[in-house]
């Protein structure tokens, strides 16, 4: 068994609350949630309104296969207008 790991800094321009970032933050992990079968949250900046660290972990047994479909949601985060991709680490545990 593979664990891939893959944080993703975020800046969100928009945002001015909290409640505004949520909103936009619900949408993109229920779209990455059900577009990739991963699991996704938040994990730090939790209060900032404009920026937030999130984890994405998918569990498998192709190395290959998991950097793939971790690639495809830089990809679906990239084209979101809402959202603008900062950094991004990946890794196996």
């Amino acid at each position: 068994m593979i664990i891939g790991v893959l944080k993703i800094e975020l800046h969100l321009p928009m945002p001015n609350s909290l409640k505004a970032k949520r909103a936009i933050l619900k949408r993109l992990i229920s779209r990455l949630r059900n577009a990739f079968n991963v699991s996704v949250s938040e994990v730090d900046y939790c209060d900032l309104w404009q920026r937030s660290l999130l984890g994405v972990t998918i569990v498998g047994n192709d190395k290959r296969y998991l950097n793939s479909v971790m690639d495809k949601v830089i990809d679906v985060i990239e084209t979101i207008d809402d959202v603008e991709l900062l950094q991004y680490a990946f890794e196996f545990v």
